[in-house]
């Protein structure tokens, strides 16, 4: 499968045996409580209660799993805010093999614990896209280690779709699936496995307002960039990528925006009401349905949430 081949539903089901065996299939949760608040059927997939505590570990296992012999040797490389880093930290050590990881300076400390414990080698730079590039050029030219990257790679993007596809398979005749977006890996795997699996589903994206580029590269149906994203949801400050952006646009129904504000009373109230732990970039979907962005009453709707990766010293609300 080259970068360029969109993954059809045999890959995305042959991607799925790949994983099965390292990764969980996470519970579907739902709440009454919501489901009075909302007036609607929410059924969450709670990739918070992944390995490592996110949906990465899907895209990272397929991606490392998927590499032979010759490509293992110089281990694997990636620039990442936290949760693919410790995704590809954690794939690598499963094969044996080094894992460089380039993190910019302002990532959670939780994150960064995270990948020094999976045993991934960090270095950290400035946190702009550029310093990311040319921190990671240098590491490949140093170390001939394969470049994974966070979403722009057609096997992570197979792994992410696993997700959904799950949840489908779970939770049957869901009106809507929802994803928050931000470089596109679960979003456009989740829209790939709804075109296939459950093609009556609509697919909607939430992103914050503080960061809302796919909101308006989808719009304008021309990719722009992420300039000085300034949000909580720490998971979503990156652009979309050249081949996530293409799938979204063709196969996502809408995107909808959230304010900061929003993004934070849906966080505490799943924690509140559902006594789990997701971080912030998870609760842009619901921060969404909180808002009316989009018409939401008596759906079923499904909501991948997407890690629980949350430093314990900087919530939100405090």
């Amino acid at each position: 499968m080259n970068n360029l081949e969109i993954p059809n539903a045999l890959i995305i089901e042959q991607a799925h045996e790949r994983i099965k065996n390292y990764i969980h299939r996470t519970p579907v949760l739902s709440s009454e409580i919501l489901n009075d608040i909302f007036k609607t059927e929410i059924y969450f997939k709670c990739e918070n209660f992944q390995k490592v505590g996110a949906f990465k570990s899907r895209g990272a296992v397929n991606a490392v799993m998927s590499l032979n012999e010759n490509e293992l040797e110089y281990g694997v490389c990636t620039h990442s805010s936290g949760n693919h880093a410790q995704a590809l930290a954690r794939a690598a050590r499963l094969r044996n093999i080094k894992a460089y990881i380039v993190m910019p300076e302002t990532a959670p400390k939780v994150k960064i614990a995270a990948v020094k414990q999976y045993g991934g080698e960090i270095t950290f730079c400035k946190p702009t896209l550029a310093a990311r590039e040319e921190t990671i050029k240098s590491i490949i030219e140093k170390t001939n280690a394969i470049e994974i990257h966070p979403y722009n790679n057609v096997k992570i993007i197979a792994g992410q779709a696993t997700a959904a596809k799950e949840l489908i398979e779970d939770c049957k005749a869901l009106d809507i699936i929802m994803a928050p977006v931000g470089g596109g890996g679960l979003l456009s795997g989740t829209a790939l496995a709804v075109k296939y699996f459950s093609p009556y589903t609509k697919v909607i994206a939430g992103e914050p307002d503080n960061a809302n580029d796919a909101y308006q590269s989808y719009y304008k149906k021309e990719l722009m960039p992420s300039i000085n994203p300034n949000t909580i949801a720490d998971g979503l400050l990156t652009s979309l990528g050249s081949i996530t952006f293409p799938i979204i646009l063709n196969h996502v129904d809408q995107i909808v925006t959230a304010s900061e504000s929003a993004i934070i009373e849906a966080m505490k109230l799943v924690w509140e009401r559902m006594k789990i732990i997701i971080e912030p970039s998870s609760a842009v979907p619901l921060a969404t349905i909180l808002e009316n962005k989009f018409e939401s009453r008596n759906k079923k709707i499904g909501i991948i949430i997407s890690g629980g990766n949350v430093d314990l010293t900087k919530l939100p609300w405090l």
